[in-house]
């Protein structure tokens, strides 16, 4: 299994913190080239490796984290999903303004998942600081909860896996019309809270 990410903000970064301490490879791609990310993967090292977009997009679980406005570009000319798997880590809010998009009705993953058509997506990794996502998932006695939801069984078992492997406790918010909602931020009551599963 191959991971990829898409995005090398403070989300993007936690993401790929958290799976070299697990010991799991990835690469890692921003729209400024593999260059700007040296000082990262060399942190992160033999795990992380810096790559172009393209290289991230083709492993076989594929991180976005990318703001909002930017996600278009980041995601066109991109290959065939084919089924993979690509997990929406995106709010809908850009900073330092912090004013919502508007998304017409929408959960900000049923906009996401337009624009990677064919691939199975899965929202998750979005409702913590990149400071708590990267911090130890044990430090306070249990288990730190990560969410996720998406519409493809198979597909939230990959991520439910790996959620484990990384020292998480899972919670399935169901579909991703339903747990996209509880967890996106603005909106969702899920966002910024950090529950611990205790037993």
């Amino acid at each position: 299994m191959t991971i990829g990410i898409i995005g090398a903000g403070k989300i993007g970064t936690a993401v790929a913190r958290i799976l070299a301490r697990a010991g799991i490879k990835a690469t890692i791609a921003n729209s400024r080239g593999p260059e700007t990310l040296s000082e990262l993967s060399a942190e992160l090292s033999p795990f992380i490796s810096a790559g172009t977009i393209a290289e991230a997009a083709s492993a076989d679980i594929v991180f976005v984290a990318v703001p909002w406005t930017k996600l278009p570009g980041a995601l066109s000319g991109l290959p065939a999903w084919n089924g993979r798997v690509v997990v929406d880590t995106n709010n809908s809010i850009e900073a330092p303004a912090f004013k919502p998009a508007d998304l017409g009705g929408r959960t900000s993953s049923e906009i996401f998942a337009d624009l990677v058509p064919g691939a199975q997506v899965v929202k998750a990794f979005n409702h913590l600081f990149a400071s708590l996502l990267e911090a130890d998932p044990a430090s306070e006695g249990g288990k730190r909860v990560l969410s996720y939801s998406g519409d493809d069984v198979d597909a939230k078992a990959e991520i439910a896996g790996l959620i484990e492997k990384l020292g998480f406790f899972g919670i399935d918010l169901g579909a991703l019309a339903v747990g996209a909602k509880l967890a996106q931020f603005p909106g969702g009551p899920l966002p910024a809270l950090n529950l611990v599963k205790f037993g």
